[in-house]
Parts: structure tokens; C-alpha cells; sequence
């Protein structure tokens, strides 16, 4: 079973960075690799991706302040957070592509993640 495992989280003030750390513990032969984001009493929501060829999708509220980016050979994939806001808070976790009929997946920009890592807490106080 594949396991990931995310680092980097913590507790920075607004305009603060961060850079969470995503290691698969075996080689994945997936296409994409995604960062998702859950607050309590929300819906679990797609941050960024990013395929094998680099290509990078990212929801609105993200894009220019965060950066998505991964090493192939070692498995990682990391998520540089900039410019942080108090409304960033959240767990954030770390995703990897599956078949569609994998249990506890969900879709983000049209494609299905499955497989997921324990989460590192993001806190951001103004």
C-alpha cells in the first residue's frame, strides 16, 4: 500500500512562508501528484497538481503565492507556500492519482486522487 508522508507544516504569521515536503515510500508510477486542504466543518479542497511533464494546475485563491513542484527520483513532491494568509489555515494533505473506483478519492481539475498522506497542520495568524 502506498504510503505518503508530509512535513513542513507549522505556525507563521501573515506574509509568512512556508514549504511542505510530500515523500512517497515507493515509486510512483502515477501522473499526478496533488496538495489539498481541509478546514473543519468544509469539504476537503484541491489546492495544486502537478503532472510527470511538470505541468501544474492551481485553484484560484493560490495561484501566485503558492508553487507546486516535484522530484521524480526521489519520490517527492513539495508545495512552497508565499505571501500565507489567516484564511490559509488548514490541515493540508498530500495526494497521489488512482483508479477512479479507489475508496475515499475525490476529483480535482479532472483528475481522481486516491491515495493520501496523514496531513501536516498550517496555521497562519494575522
Amino acid at each position: 500500500r502506498i504510503q505518503l508522508m508530509e512535513s513542513g507544516g507549522g505556525s507563521v504569521q501573515s506574509g509568512g512562508s512556508l514549504r511542505l515536503s510530500c515523500v512517497a515510500s515507493e515509486f510512483l508510477f502515477t501522473n499526478y501528484r496533488g496538495w489539498f486542504r481541509q478546514v473543519p466543518g468544509k469539504e476537503r479542497e484541491g489546492v495544486a497538481a502537478i503532472n510527470r511533464d511538470g505541468r501544474t494546475k492551481y485553484r484560484e485563491s493560490a495561484e501566485g503565492r503558492f508553487t507546486i513542484s516535484r522530484d521524480l527520483a526521489k519520490n517527492a513532491v513539495y508545495l512552497q507556500m508565499n505571501s500565507l494568509k489567516p484564511e490559509d489555515k488548514a490541515m493540508f494533505y498530500c495526494a497521489t492519482e488512482s483508479p477512479p473506483f479507489t475508496r475515499g478519492g475525490q476529483y480535482y481539475a479532472g483528475v481522481h486522487f486516491g491515495y493520501w498522506g496523514q496531513g501536516t497542520q498550517v496555521t497562519v495568524s494575522s
